[in-house]
C-alpha cells in the first residue's frame, strides 16, 4: 500500500514487525524530491513503539491482521489457553500472555470461576491473546 494512503490506527509492517499506527504526518515537497511520511506505530505483539520515515509514493507492507474471539476452556499447567472457537473448533497454542490480560484471566477464569472469552489477535505467523472479558450470558 502507498505510505500516503495510511491511515492512524490502521496496520502497517515496520523492520518486519507488525504494528498499529498511532501517529502520522506528512512533510511538504521540498526543492527536490518528494513528500514524506512520517509513521510513528506500535507493534501489535510487544508493544514496543517503532517509527518510520518514507517517500508518500513509496509501497508499505500491510499484515493481515486477524482478531478472533474465543471461549476459554482450561489453562494449562505450563501456560498455554485451552480456546475454543465458535464453530467449534479447538486451540491449544496460544500461551497465557504476561501482565495484566495475564493477570485478568487468571482472576476471571481461575479466582472467580467466570465463563470467560478471550480475543486473539493472529498476523505475520504470531498470535497473542490481547483480551479477556466475561462471556456473556445465553
Amino acid at each position: 500500500m502507498q505510505c500516503s494512503a495510511l491511515r492512524k490506527n490502521g496496520f502497517v509492517v515496520i523492520k518486519n514487525r507488525p504494528c498499529k499506527i498511532v501517529d502520522m504526518s506528512t512533510s511538504k515537497t521540498g526543492k527536490h524530491g518528494h513528500a514524506k511520511v512520517h509513521l510513528v506505530a506500535i507493534d501489535i505483539f510487544t508493544g514496543k513503539k517503532l517509527e518510520e520515515l518514507c517517500p508518500s509514493t513509496h509501497n508499505m507492507d500491510v499484515p493481515n491482521v486477524i482478531r478472533k474471539e474465543y471461549q476459554l476452556l482450561d489453562v494449562s499447567d505450563d501456560g498455554f489457553l485451552s480456546l475454543m472457537a465458535d464453530d467449534g473448533e479447538t486451540k491449544d497454542d496460544v500461551k497465557v500472555p504476561d501482565g495484566e490480560i495475564g493477570e485478568k484471566i487468571d482472576k476471571l477464569f481461575t479466582t472467580e470461576e467466570k465463563d470467560t472469552n478471550v480475543i486473539v489477535l493472529t498476523a505475520m505467523g504470531e498470535q497473542a491473546a490481547i483480551e479477556a472479558k466475561e462471556a456473556p450470558r445465553s
